[in-house]
């Protein structure tokens, strides 16, 4: 399933001949554009506004709140609010950066969802958003950070919630759970659904490809994370060493060097640095157990979406770019091929993906969970 080849770590400034290739990940990471400078923070502040719902919780430590960015998120509000109740979610923080499509609104009709804007530049400053929310409204509690297009699932989560699963981290002294993105598609062509509503795309999109996955070690200097990732702790052995996850499918058919590994589930503690990155917060012991994240980032018309995202340049990363490209050059381009597993669902699929070493899970979680 998986390798070991190296992802070409993010863009830095060019380094002199001879330095290691660890001195120059170190490099890549303190340069990476989207470190947050004091000004930035200045800059949000002056920004922010909070539209809608409560300006305070109060919720006991196990209460799991969920913080999203959003922008024009309405095609994925009724999955996404069913799906994260039904897990045991307490309370929404949406993290709007300038929605126009009924999203405000309905948002506003939700007794447990508070709406703050931002109509700053979402690509550079979604670290500076995710953090603040996370810090105002989960101090001494857990936070659940997802994007509105992932579905997160584990093992074990029909008997547990979010509330057991946050009663086993907290009872082991573990502050953050890591969760891999698996990219969801359909057996036809991207653009013959392109139009799909979002509960129809959980039907058809059931499948995956994890064929083309790149791991490394988690401290691995190549994961050009390291400066993040050494301030985390892994789990102690016997647990299986959790690995950063690269590329997959998205990486096979379109070039993308994307970062599949998150920290989507962390107590934000006195020492915890949350959603510094994407995908990342830092302080924290990270879990012996992992989740994994549907991600529909082929739903909703994705041509329509990194075309508009490649005119705001809204992201540095060029991905949508990539794609842009590859769907030019074959407009009937479908995911599927005869690599595609199907994917079963909550009660069986986050097994599957442990068992074929996706998921790295330890023995004394599974035996927990199922008590």
């Amino acid at each position: 399933m998986t390798g070991t080849d190296d992802p070409p770590s993010p863009a830095a400034p060019k380094a002199p001949d001879g330095l290691t290739r660890r001195f120059r990940a170190r490099l890549a990471d303190r340069f990476d554009s989207r470190i947050v400078m004091p000004f930035d923070r200045l800059r949000f502040r002056a920004t922010l506004r909070h539209l809608s719902g409560p300006r305070q919780i109060h919720q006991p430590r196990e209460a799991v709140t969920v913080v999203a960015l959003v922008r024009d998120g309405a095609y994925y509000l009724d999955v996404f609010l069913a799906h994260y109740r039904a897990l045991g979610a307490a309370h929404f923080v949406f993290c709007d950066t300038g929605s126009s499509d009924g999203t405000l609104a309905r948002l506003a009709a939700e007794p447990d969802v508070t709406v703050l804007q931002s109509r700053l530049p979402w690509g550079r400053f979604e670290n500076i958003f995710r953090g603040y929310a996370a810090r105002k409204f989960c101090a001494g509690r857990w936070c659940l950070f997802a994007d509105m297009d992932e579905i997160l699932e584990f093992e074990g989560q029909a008997q547990l919630g979010l509330t057991g699963l946050v009663r086993y981290l907290d009872r082991h002294g573990y502050s953050a759970m890591m969760a891999q993105m698996l990219e969801m598609f359909p057996k036809a062509p991207l653009q013959s659904v392109a139009q799909h509503a979002y509960p129809e795309v959980q039907q058809s999109f059931c499948h995956y490809d994890i064929s083309a996955v790149r791991a490394l070690p988690y401290h691995d200097p190549a994961t050009g994370l390291g400066f993040f990732l050494s301030q985390n702790r892994l789990p102690d052995a016997p647990a299986p060493a959790p690995r950063m996850q690269f590329g997959g499918i998205r990486g096979a058919v379109f070039g993308e060097n994307c970062c599949l590994s998150k920290h989507p589930l962390v107590f934000v503690g006195a020492d915890v640095g949350p959603a510094v990155h994407p995908h990342l917060s830092t302080g924290v012991q990270v879990a012996d157990t992992m989740a994994v994240l549907k991600h529909y980032k082929f739903a909703n018309d994705p041509m329509a979406r990194d075309q508009a995202s490649l005119s705001r340049a809204a992201i540095s990363h060029g991905e949508d770019a990539l794609r842009v490209a590859g769907f030019a050059t074959t407009p009937d381009l479908s995911l599927w091929s005869e690599k595609a597993q199907r994917y079963d669902g909550p009660e069986t699929g986050p097994q599957q993906l442990r068992e074929a070493g996706f998921l790295q899970v330890s023995p004394r979680y599974l035996a927990e969970s199922a008590a």
